[in-house]
């Protein structure tokens, strides 16, 4: 008994119908056999990791990213905190406060205040960026400068 139908008929086929292609084996294109069911599970199971693996790497880049903007945000505030005379917050707390929890428990601020003389203030943040993997840990840094207030002429 023959397992492959016919093709249809020219009639029978549709619009643009024409012959139907084979494959060089006899079978025609498209056409579905026992020995092929299971083949496209296969097929995806065998791509699945390299799907995750992208997945996983797009997050990190993503983690890096937002690391990277938060240790900016935090630089900028800890040198405008420096600018002030007489701050009622530290610019390392300041810098602190103006981030997410995550990454203020994982950053170092180092800043220079305004001293007599000095025409601005500076601040550096460094941020660790937690391993994705043992040893794919690093760090970002970012910093900032504001200038110092100046005395008013005649004053």
């Amino acid at each position: 008994m023959d397992h492959n139908p016919a093709p249809p008929a020219f009639e029978e086929r549709g619009p643009g119908g024409g012959a139907p292609e084979r494959n060089g084996k006899g079978r025609v294109r498209g056409e579905n056999h026992p020995h092929d069911q299971g083949s496209a599970s296969i097929e995806f199971l065998g791509f699945l990791p390299l799907l995750l693996a992208l997945a996983v790497a797009a997050a990190y880049l993503g983690i890096a990213a937002y690391a990277t903007q938060q240790a900016g945000t935090a630089a900028r505030a800890a040198a405008r905190t420096a600018t002030v005379d007489d701050p009622k917050t530290a610019p390392a707390a300041a810098a602190r406060a103006a981030v997410s929890p995550w990454v203020a428990a994982r950053a170092d601020v180092d800043a220079t205040p305004c001293a007599p003389g000095a025409d601005r203030a500076t601040a550096t943040v460094t941020v660790d960026v937690p391993p994705l993997l043992p040893g794919t840990g690093f760090t970002v840094t970012r910093s900032a400068t504001m200038a110092c207030p100046t005395e008013a002429a005649g004053t």
